[in-house]
């Protein structure tokens, strides 16, 4: 079909299909615009209630003009294939931004407004839907909601086309009497309605059986647990709304959309389209515009350091260095980079250093009108580099006419580092930490301990070791040894300052890989000094999602890590993780394969990527993935757990034998991640013996997520009923059911 022309549209490219269709996107040769074309399948070409079905959806979407409603250009017939025209909508659909991650409350709220005005004008049409779900409703990319597919809709005035169906619609967004295949109205699509919005808020379906029986079943007689429970934040009276939408008895659901909307938009929460948080900035990279172009790493830690101080200010959004960096270089404007961190004021600045002079500009933003709120210039040596960077920070909470507290201003006027010598090793140390290579991690620490010599004993200098440290092992290149050292300077930095909490979270990563069971105790000290670090945010996170399978509460501190570090690797690594972990294998595969565009050469990225792949049957793609990761860096553990799982599936088991070095083992055994997949790989291979050892040192070092273990990794489905399984099943849902989040 590609590059034909169907009367005057040219077929580009295919973008979607569904049960009734396949869409292409087409060049409109007459009026010279992008269009979509949906064709009938083939298969059901000579279907006459199928092809008449798929005219009716044309009609009964020509019939509609409202902007969140697609509006139908055309209907045509070519080569015996019907097919219609439509706007190309330039976007993304709702199941995919559910995919990405949690939805806002205020995202939420705008989407089902317009999808409420759109069904509402529909309904008074006499037009009904029959198939509201995620995956129908597209997102433009202004954020625009627009209804999809009217392929099931029923004129109320015209001929029932499905009257021979005993079931029409997306089960999962089913309405009972739909699913008893009795007579519907307007009020199945409120149902739908509620199912969607449910979805949208708490991140997972209403009903969660995963095979169609049991679900209908459920639809037909269990309760949903409230949005609420899920997420606390979300309001009493907008629980109520969904709760209604969902009634069993339609004659208790809302009786049309006008009365739904009017309780959506009276439930006391943010004003439907309220614009983003008010007091919310990202601090661009410092643009370096000395002649030595080597002073790179001074100009980074300027905007690290200003980064910094905001974040002690509570009333303030501050977007994290490991997305702030992520514009290094751009040649984007100043609104397209707020729009996508989503925060209000951007700060730009430069930084000139030749020899002990400093020159340092900087200037806010108003991102919402392009306005310059407030603009500086400091001149002076290296010695006053630390009070410019405390006047930066004050003037931008001036600007702002934000009130600091006692503590806030402590903070914001505290040195950790006083010494400039010892100051500009740090910098170089944490520019070449954030490189993620052995030699560069080598160079930091060098340049750590020259920085210790110059200024003794010092909390952020130990932190600083322990993380140089900690990544040697993370990427790989060290072992045990650098895992102690981690440990013993993140102490050290605690003996000086217990409220230092990157130490107490560098604790809990460290823990994650020598004694997992600590980790929570530490994670959960470091988040209650700092709730808005990204780095110890990760780290619960990472704790919470792979190892506890707590997935409500993770949401809840996903939502705010997208918030304050959208743009990292690890933020978008959690994206699909949040779902792998929960099972829910399609909804981690569109995050983490855009995770591998953007980085198709990390072996993080590639290992998961594959993983979710072959979990969905996709074996060709991963094993490419796979193969591909083997080639460049054969020596990484992902690398080597990714062969095993190929060779796994190939039923190679003296390859997989080949790989399980006793170095690899010991990484194996000390990663309670890894354990668990290569259960998994032993059951595809058939040692039950081998599968039961790996899950239960998994579980002996705390990973606890029952439901995973239990019921949703598929790989697992031959061992489930074996006694040992049964035995340790029992003692990891004790430890999971009474976990306190």
């Amino acid at each position: 079909m590609i590059g034909k022309t169907i009367a005057h549209y040219k077929v580009l490219e295919k973008i979607g299909e569904g049960g009734m269709g396949v869409v292409y996107k087409a060049e409109d040769t007459k009026l010279k615009r992008t269009v979509a074309l949906k064709f009938l399948p083939p298969e059901l070409t000579r279907d006459a209630q199928a092809k008449a079905r798929f005219v009716q959806e044309a009609q009964a979407a020509a019939a509609l003009d409202h902007p969140n409603i697609c509006a139908v250009h055309e209907i045509g017939e070519a080569e015996s294939t019907t097919y219609i025209v439509m706007p190309y909508v330039k976007g993304q659909s709702l199941k995919e931004r559910i995919a990405v991650g949690p939805v806002s409350l205020e995202e939420a709220l705008t989407i089902a407004g317009q999808v409420a005005e759109g069904l509402k004008e529909a309904h008074e049409r006499g037009i009904i839907h029959r198939d509201i779900k995620p995956a129908n409703i597209m997102l433009t990319e202004k954020g625009q909601a627009k209804i999809m597919d009217f392929g099931l809709a029923k004129l109320e005035a015209g001929v029932d086309l499905t009257k021979t169906m005993a079931v029409v619609g997306t089960v999962a967004y089913m309405s009972p009497e739909q699913a008893r295949g009795e007579e519907v109205d307007q009020r199945t699509d409120i149902w739908s309605f509620g199912a969607s919005l449910y979805e949208m808020l708490s991140g997972q379906k209403p009903f969660g059986q995963k095979h169609d029986q049991a679900l209908i079943y459920s639809i037909l007689n269990d309760a949903t647990e409230t949005v609420s429970r899920i997420r606390p934040e979300i309001p009493k009276p907008l629980d109520r709304v969904i709760q209604k939408s969902l009634e069993k008895d339609r004659s208790r659901r809302y009786q049309n959309m006008a009365e739904l909307l009017q309780d959506l938009k009276s439930t006391h929460v943010p004003v439907l389209g309220l614009p983003k948080a008010e007091k919310s900035i990202i601090v661009l990279p410092f643009e370096n515009i000395s002649p030595d172009p080597e002073q790179e790493y001074f100009c980074d830690g300027m905007t690290e350091e200003i980064i910094s101080d905001l974040s002690h200010v509570h009333d303030l959004l501050v977007i994290s260095r490991s997305s702030a960096m992520t514009f290094k270089g751009t040649k984007k404007k100043i609104p397209d980079i707020a729009r996508e961190v989503n925060v209000r004021y951007v700060l730009e600045g430069s930084v000139r250093k030749a020899a002990n002079n400093l020159r340092i500009t900087s200037q806010l933003i108003d991102a919402t009108n392009d306005a310059h709120i407030w603009a500086e210039k400091y001149s002076g040596t290296l010695d006053d580099v630390f009070d410019i960077q405390e006047k930066v920070s004050r003037s931008i909470v001036k600007a702002l006419k934000l009130m600091l507290t006692s503590e806030e201003v402590e903070r914001i006027a505290a040195r950790p580092i006083d010494n400039i010598a010892a100051y500009e090793c740090y910098l170089k140390a944490i520019e070449d930490i954030y490189k993620m290579t052995g030699d560069a991690m080598n160079r930091a620490v060098r340049n750590l301990q020259d920085a210790l010599d110059i200024m003794g004993d010092n909390a952020l200098l130990y932190s600083g070791m322990a993380f140089a440290y900690l990544q040697l092992v993370n990427i790989g290149v060290e072992h045990d040894e650098s895992l102690a050292k981690a440990e013993q300077f993140a102490k050290k930095a605690l003996a000086l300052d217990q409220g230092f909490a990157k130490a107490h979270a560098m604790l809990g990563w460290i823990a994650c890989w020598s004694n997992p069971r600590e980790a929570k105790a530490h994670f959960k000290k470091a988040i209650s000094i700092s709730p808005d670090d990204s780095f110890v945010l990760m780290g619960y996170l990472v704790y919470y999602v792979q190892e506890a399978g707590k997935i409500a509460a993770a949401t809840r501190l996903l939502e705010r890590l997208v918030q304050i570090d959208p743009l990292d690797f690890g933020t978008k690594w959690m994206q699909g993780g949040i779902h792998f972990y929960n099972g829910e294998y399609t909804l981690a595969l569109t995050p983490w394969q855009k995770l591998y565009d953007r980085n198709p050469d990390n072996p993080l990225a590639q290992f998961y990527l594959a993983a979710a792949m072959v979990y969905l049957g996709k074996l060709d793609s991963a094993f490419s993935i796979i193969d591909q990761s083997a080639n460049a860096t054969p020596s990484i553990a992902f690398t080597k757990l990714g062969l095993v799982l190929k060779y796994a599936l190939l039923k190679d088991k003296d390859k997989v034998l080949r790989e399980m070095t006793p170095d690899f083992r010991k990484t194996c055994q000390r990663d309670i991640t890894f354990s668990h997949h290569l259960a998994g790989i032993f059951t595809l291979l058939g040692d039950q013996k081998e599968a039961l050892d790996w899950l239960e040192n998994a579980a002996n070092r705390g990973f606890i997520n029952y439901p995973l273990l239990a019921e949703k990794d598929p790989w697992l489905a031959n061992i489930r009923g074996e006694a040992r399984f049964k035995k340790l099943m029992a003692r990891v849902k004790y430890e999971w059911e009474h976990f306190e989040v």
